[in-house]
């Protein structure tokens, strides 16, 4: 291992990383909270304040995957479309299949432009969250509780209001709810057994009713809908505390643009058929890239943008100094409540960094989907 692996790997590093993130995150959540203000006042310069804001954040976690790990996302894309990328609003159907897909996803929309404004359907629970789903509040994120009698007036509504949005933002949507398990996909397919559907290899049978209300809804405001499918080369599992060491990864992601007018959005049943169709053909592609080791797209590497690493190295360099200059008081005084105190905070900062990896860890997901008893799926 070279020096600079080496050091990637080392806690403090992480602690340093993860100190940055929560304190400018924090920061900014105040920030945010005032512009609260502008809402009666101009709705729209508010939105525009709050996309600049949210990337200040969200790229964060994006440089960690750019930079620091240095992991290679390559596009398998149709050539024609490319240029149309970040130019137009749009829906991105997503596999769930990966502990950082989530990440990848904002990677997708950071080489085009749109990871300020980036949308998705998030559970509830989230909101409550410092910093990402707070950030997410003020970016008017569509919130749900995963019980559509109580979620359908409200996700219609959310929708209806990105309808004036000023930015073009991409709305990132994991049809099928919750990340792929082998138990859940055991219980999945008993659903669709149960309901003559297609089986699904690769995939859980996808929850059609949000993505139905979502194209509804957007449908006077979305150009397109990009059916992506994300894959890692070589077997690999790729983790965010793996991220977090440095360790580089090899993602493919096949994008392909859907003709939107094409989408039945009139009738909820002719949407829900629609979009099993479409699993059913994104099951295709990841036998095919099994198989091969490719997908069947013109191959491309969108360049990286430098303003990851940039808004990054601002925040450290602004929250750094003081923190070093407190530490070295600190050890200066030779109090031994100081030190004592200085101990417990690092302790308690590796226990919250050690939390939040968690939350992204497979085994420790939502239990959403596991529950054999609820056998609708639509």
């Amino acid at each position: 291992m070279d020096i600079v692996g080496f050091l990637k790997s080392q806690f403090i590093c992480h602690l340093l990383i993860c100190y940055i993130f929560i304190v400018s995150g924090l920061i900014i959540n105040f920030i945010q909270l005032f512009t609260l203000i502008l809402w009666p006042i101009n709705k729209q310069l508010f939105r525009r304040i709050n996309c600049r804001l949210a990337y200040c954040i969200s790229s964060q976690m994006v440089m960690l995957l750019e930079w620091w790990s240095g992991t290679d996302c390559t596009l398998y894309t149709d050539p024609q479309s490319y240029p149309k990328y970040g130019k137009e609003n749009a829906i991105v159907i997503l596999n769930h299949n990966f502990e950082i897909d989530f990440l990848c996803g904002w990677n997708f929309c950071e080489r085009f432009g749109v990871l300020g404004s980036a949308k998705v359907l998030a559970k509830k629970e989230l909101s409550y969250m410092p910093i990402i789903g707070w950030m997410w509040y003020f970016l008017e994120i569509v919130f749900c509780k995963r019980k559509w009698e109580e979620d359908r007036k409200t996700v219609t509504q959310k929708l209806m209001n990105l309808r004036d949005y000023p930015e073009n933002f991409w709305f990132l949507i994991h049809c099928e709810g919750t990340r792929f398990t082998e138990q859940k996909h055991q219980i999945s397919m008993q659903v669709a057994e149960a309901k003559g559907l297609p089986k699904l290899k690769y995939h859980l049978l996808p929850r059609t009713k949000g993505f139905a209300v979502t194209v509804q809804c957007l449908r006077n405001v979305v150009s397109a809908v990009y059916d992506s499918t994300l894959n890692f080369r070589n077997n690999e599992n790729p983790t965010l505390l793996g991220v977090l060491n440095g360790k580089k990864y090899h993602a493919d992601l096949y994008v392909r643009q859907v003709i939107h007018v094409l989408i039945p959005f009139c009738h909820t049943g002719e949407c829900s058929n629609w979009l099993h169709k479409l699993y059913q053909e994104k099951d295709a592609f990841q036998e095919e890239y099994y198989r091969t080791g490719t997908y069947p797209a013109v191959p491309i590497v969108p360049p990286r943008r430098p303003w990851t690493l940039l808004n990054w190295l601002f925040w450290a360099l602004l929250l750094l100094y003081p923190l070093f200059k407190l530490l070295i008081n600190m050890i200066n005084s030779g109090s031994s409540l100081t030190l004592a105190s200085f101990a417990f905070v690092i302790v308690m900062a590796s226990v919250g960094v050690r939390w939040m990896i968690g939350v992204t860890e497979i085994n420790r997901g939502s239990t959403y989907g596991n529950n054999d008893n609820k056998q609708k799926r639509k």
